[in-house]
């Protein structure tokens, strides 16, 4: 298969699923793990795709552009993991908490196996399968009711009416972006109104994003950033970008990555 006719495989598998995996792709073409990034390399110089760690994902622009979970379920997964392993640790046994949808608060769950006596409760499918995977007996899993949205959060009047009665020590927020004027946004403007639900909720708000999620606006602000408590991100978070959140953020935790440090010593 010629150069460009696997180029518009890959291509034609991005505009379906909104992102493909190299060893995935090395499997499907017949050539090698080199091959298929050279190839990414290509599109993404084109503008048609955007790489990130482990493939690519169709490329992200508008305020209400919305990716799919798998989209975004192969972006900063080194950053989401050093997040989620922090994050797990201001878990306390014994509490009710909150996980909102996305990747990174469906990371987290998985960090969740060892802390006993938990109540969860999301508007996640994918957040409440991993949980419910565990097989733990002492934990309760509540999933809200609600819409389906791209990314697989339930959203809507029902999953707000059963927030609204609620009472979580911790909330834990995943957003599509953060700014200093619009605060933690997302492209869904029913899952705007879910999520502040459950900010409404919890006595303490965590929210956890990846640093390439500063300067990302969605077209719905789901809270300022003076409403988290704790923000806890990653090593690579601009200069600028921490000067702003520190002033903002009840506390701003920078996760290290392991091996990023010393990839870039």
């Amino acid at each position: 298969m010629l150069a460009r006719q696997r180029q518009a495989v890959i291509l034609e598998e991005v505009r379906r699923t909104g992102a493909v995996r190299v060893s995935d792709l090395v499997v499907r073409l017949g050539v090698s793990d080199m091959t298929v990034r050279r190839d990414l390399d290509v599109l993404a110089a084109r503008g048609l795709v955007e790489k990130v760690y482990g493939g690519a994902t169709s490329v992200v622009g508008r305020s209400t552009d919305e990716p799919g979970f798998e989209a975004k379920s192969v972006r900063q997964l080194p950053e989401k993991e050093a997040i989620a392993a922090h994050a797990a640790g201001l878990v306390r046994p014994g509490t009710a908490i909150g996980l909102s949808a996305g990747t990174t608060t469906w990371t987290l769950a998985r960090f969740l196996d060892d802390i006993p006596d938990l109540t969860v409760v999301t508007n996640s499918i994918r957040v409440a399968d991993v949980l419910q995977q565990s097989g733990r007996t002492d934990r309760t899993v509540v999933l809200t009711g609600g819409v389906r949205t791209p990314s697989d959060a339930l959203v809507g009047p029902v999953a707000v009416q059963a927030l609204r009665s609620l009472h979580l020590d911790v909330v834990f927020l995943g957003v599509h972006g953060m700014a200093e004027r619009s605060g933690f946004t997302t492209p869904n403007l029913n899952e705007s109104e879910t999520d502040r639900a459950l900010v409404d909720a919890a006595g303490r708000v965590v929210v956890v994003a990846d640093h390439t999620k500063w300067g990302t606006v969605g077209i719905s602000t789901i809270a300022g950033l003076d409403e988290a408590d704790v923000l806890v991100t990653d090593e690579g978070l601009a200069e600028p970008a921490r000067a702003v959140l520190g002033e903002q953020v009840g506390e701003l935790v920078l996760a290290h990555v392991p091996g990023r440090g010393e990839e870039l010593a």
